[in-house]
């Protein structure tokens, strides 16, 4: 899930009226034809402004389906000449190239943790197409990741030793070794670092989308987020002050969508919260872009917050520490590999486009490989941070606390030299 705005989903620009209309249109005429009023009377209670009396008592479980934004169908085919965005081949081959980096660089890195050489990892396969969003932003606007967003910071310019310095926790990982795996950050590159609690970056986005409408700035905040996440209490907080930005992959977790919720996906939720709303198909990374440039547009020039809804399917397995197998056939899986593949969606269009070529496919494939192995080789020789780095940071100057701690560390660590090697450590210990 997606958001942007004061927070983010996945957004559009060029044809934004047509395509929120769309959106939003077979809803309110449902709501119409169920109210079934005689008397056109508008209910004039400030909770409901937009209701009218009648006389007809009507419980109301559901409306007709929020319809999924598409420009290109499986096959790479674009259905409606003038939703294709006007982009320039660098342009679209950037994003291409950025899919299968992320893709090679997930292979890398999941077998890696598999081989005990990293603690954790989380894959993005069958998600790759969210890079659309991040091509569709300007790079100060300010994202706030959960944990399957690496293509974000791959496409604005995160470097393939970063991301190896991070998932490795050594003495060049800009969180001195302090955080998980794959919970990466940027100052430089306006990515606010990952955290593992589910959720909390959803109202942090909103304070901090208010935060650039207070200062004048013309930069929105995108928010991405899983539909597990929609399920927790800071989900509707963050709503009830902005809006955001949901990728629904199918799972939160180990759990289908079916089992998390009643109703018509993430996106209904938004309309119930009067934000402007669009349900986009994850899988079109061109109905991604434009989806996101259009939200970005409501929100920076009218100071308006979007739930973007993007429609995907987690190929992967949730982390490292999760067996996807005992809650879905691997049958199921490979049916979504092979009938609606990102990628696969992307390259043909760059084809039909004249832009790509089988002989293109293999040569960046070997290049890039070898480029993320020789960072990944390169990190994994590297010292681990210097233990000192356990108590900086934290304030300005250390406390009388730490202090008293970083001796007891410095105590415990001379009486057991050997169960407390600190040989792989930056300065090996000699700076405590």
């Amino acid at each position: 899930m997606y958001s942007c705005g004061q927070l983010f989903s996945r957004a559009i620009k060029k044809h934004r009226p047509l395509i929120f209309k769309r959106a939003l249109s077979s809803t309110l005429r449902t709501h119409q034809n169920l109210v079934n009023n005689e008397t056109k009377e508008k209910v004039h209670f400030p909770g409901a402004v937009n209701s009218y009396f009648t006389s007809k008592m009507q419980f109301i479980q559901s409306v007709d389906a929020i319809p999924t934004y598409q420009v290109m169908d499986k096959t790479g085919q674009v259905l409606d000449p003038a939703q294709e965005p006007q982009v320039s081949q660098d342009f679209a081959t950037k994003i291409y190239k950025d899919m299968i980096t992320l893709n090679i660089m997930d292979l890398i890195l999941y077998e890696a943790q598999r081989q005990g050489r990293i603690g954790f990892y989380i894959t993005h396969y069958g998600e790759e197409a969210y890079i659309g969003s991040a091509a569709a932003l300007d790079i100060k606007d300010v994202i706030f990741g959960q944990y399957r967003e690496a293509g974000v910071l791959l496409y604005r310019g995160f470097g393939l030793d970063q991301f190896m310095n991070q998932c490795y926790s050594n003495e060049l990982d800009n969180g001195k070794g302090r955080q998980m795996p794959v919970h990466y950050g940027s100052k430089e590159l306006n990515f606010q670092t990952i955290s593992s609690p589910l959720a909390t970056q959803i109202p942090q986005a909103a304070g901090a989308a208010y935060a650039l409408k207070r200062a004048g700035k013309k930069n929105c905040v995108m928010c991405y987020f899983g539909e597990g996440a929609a399920s927790e209490g800071d989900f509707h907080a963050a709503l009830n002050l902005a809006a955001t930005m949901n990728r629904n992959n199918g799972f939160a977790i180990s759990t289908p969508v079916m089992e998390q919720y009643k109703g018509d996906g993430i996106a209904s939720r938004g309309i119930g919260y009067g934000i402007d709303t669009i349900r986009v198909d994850g899988n079109d990374v061109w109905g991604v872009f434009n989806v996101t440039r259009a939200a970005r547009q409501l929100a920076v020039e009218e100071n308006r917050p979007v739930l973007i809804e993007a429609m995907t399917y987690r190929v992967g397995h949730h982390s490292t520490s999760d067996d996807s197998s005992a809650y879905r056939s691997k049958t199921e899986v490979e049916n979504w590999k092979r009938l609606d593949n990102p990628l696969v969606r992307l390259r043909k269009w760059l084809e039909n486009k004249g832009w790509w070529s089988e002989e293109k496919e293999k040569n960046f494939r070997v290049e890039i490989r070898k480029e993320i192995l020789e960072t990944f080789n390169t990190a994994e020789r590297l010292q681990k941070p210097s233990v000192t780095e356990l108590f900086n940071d934290v304030y300005d100057r250390l406390t009388p606390n730490l202090i008293a701690q970083k001796q007891e560390l410095k105590n415990l660590i001379e009486k057991y030299p050997n169960h407390y090697s600190l040989k792989m450590f930056r300065n090996s210990g000699e700076d405590l």
